[in-house]
């Protein structure tokens, strides 16, 4: 039955939850714990943070599986608690360190600019780090995950409505940091 379980879907495999718990857990930690650690990335911005986020999410997942009703889709149900515990963290971290350094983007370059792909892709993270909380995560789940605004709105308890003005507002502040 391994290779057979691996194949199910999550609403299968939740169903073995009461008879399996081991293997299911540990199906689903290997699905989704590169997601897991992405998602949760994004947010805290440090490697050591965003690991930290994933080890509290995929406990908080083992505890509450128990209670998962299933009302929406598992990865949704998952990524709540990942993004829960990754605002957590960073407001712990915002208490004790201080405000979040930004990357510092200045290069000295006099006359013509011309960037590579390293310090184009520094100055978009940088600019995602300017955006609020809120906006960065809408966009990352909508640009990134490509995720739909009823999907984002799952995981966020937000109105699509809401979702849609905080996508476009990081948009137009993502293009006017990456113009200037």
């Amino acid at each position: 039955m391994g290779q057979e379980i691996q194949k199910l879907s999550d609403k299968e495999l939740l169903g073995l939850w009461s008879t399996k718990p081991k293997e299911v857990y540990a199906i689903l930690l290997k699905r989704y714990t590169k997601a897991t650690y992405y998602q949760c990335r994004r947010i805290v911005s440090l490697h050591e943070d965003a690991d930290d986020a994933v080890q509290n999410t995929w406990v908080k997942v083992w505890q509450g599986l128990d209670n998962f009703k299933g009302e929406s889709e598992f990865s949704t149900w998952l990524f709540r608690i990942a993004y829960n515990e990754s605002v957590s963290l960073l407001n712990k971290r915002k208490k004790t360190d201080g405000a979040i350094a930004i990357e510092n983007l200045e290069h000295g370059h006099t006359g013509e600019i011309s960037l590579d792909s390293k310090e184009i892709e520094a100055k978009f993270a940088a600019a995602l780090e300017q955006l609020p909380d809120k906006q960065r995560m809408v966009f990352h789940y909508r640009y990134y995950d490509e995720l739909s605004y009823a999907q984002i709105s799952e995981i966020l308890k937000t109105s699509e409505g809401g979702l849609k003005a905080n996508y476009h507002h990081a948009v137009q502040k993502l293009k006017e940091f990456l113009l200037h």
